[in-house]
């Protein structure tokens, strides 16, 4: 399973008015370390689909919402909640680092 992508025009509808929290991944063709963890979120998305919704953004075709997250380093992800970030992970990390960070703004697990 992939991570499906938003755009500067798609935003609004698949994360701020999202009725579950997002993770949206600020991610670059070019970057390394955003390849290396595209599969790890891509697991993430699986695994906690009931809790967690999770998207990808290309920065370098979506500069407007870049900008206007104050994103410079990929990758950056952002866990939007009510349409506001709650939290940002910046650079790649293991999966369980990823969702130990995460877990707090999550649902409980039914």
């Amino acid at each position: 399973m992939s991570v499906p992508e938003t755009t500067d025009a798609a935003f609004a509808t698949d994360v701020l008015a999202a009725t579950q929290p997002v993770l949206i991944d600020f991610t670059a063709a070019w970057c390394g370390p955003c390849r290396m963890i595209a599969p790890v979120l891509a697991q993430i998305a699986d695994e906690e689909r009931d809790r967690l919704k999770v998207v990808s953004l290309d920065v370098d075709s979506n500069p407007e919402t870049t900008r206007r997250y104050g994103v410079m380093s990929m990758p950056t992800l952002a866990l939007f909640v009510d349409g506001q970030i709650v939290k940002q992970i910046v650079g790649a990390r293991p999966r369980a680092a990823i969702l130990r960070e995460l877990e707090p703004y999550l649902p409980v697990r039914a």
